[in-house]
């Protein structure tokens, strides 16, 4: 079986203001087979640095984030995973943790696989930096 790349991202809403807007689109992508849920993790991080989280996790009625009735799984992060995403986390904001593999990519890696070939270098170039290279090209 082919296996895609698997990356994470935590997305911090200030305030504590998560209010649920980024399920459809990440709907979206599950039932097209962009990407595969991995795991999801939401971090509350109070004014005083004090840190909970809860683990998301299919089919919990108790999931007070809207995320549990989406297809995936849940265990793969453990408590050093979120303590560190923790640590980039503004104080008074809610994140969510996020691990998903890359289906669409996963033909492409296997193949670089076959071939031999090994991945030395990837990143992300952010969004901003990308539209200032476009407005000046």
């Amino acid at each position: 079986m082919a296996i895609g790349p698997v990356e994470y991202v935590i997305i911090q809403f200030p305030g504590n203001q998560f209010k649920g807007e980024i399920i459809p689109a990440l709907e979206d992508l599950i039932s097209n087979k962009t990407v595969r849920l991995v795991d999801v993790v939401f971090i509350t991080k109070d004014t005083d640095g004090t840190v909970l989280w809860d683990e998301y996790d299919a089919g919990e009625s108790g999931d007070g984030f809207g995320f549990a009735h989406l297809d995936g799984e849940a265990g793969l992060l453990n408590e050093s995973d979120v303590l560190t995403a923790a640590e980039v986390m503004d104080p008074n904001s809610t994140a969510v943790l996020l691990v998903w593999e890359d289906l669409w990519a996963a033909p492409f890696a296997q193949a670089v696989r076959n071939a031999g070939g090994e991945l030395i270098a990837g990143g992300r170039i952010p969004h901003e930096l990308v539209q200032i290279a476009a407005a000046t090209a």
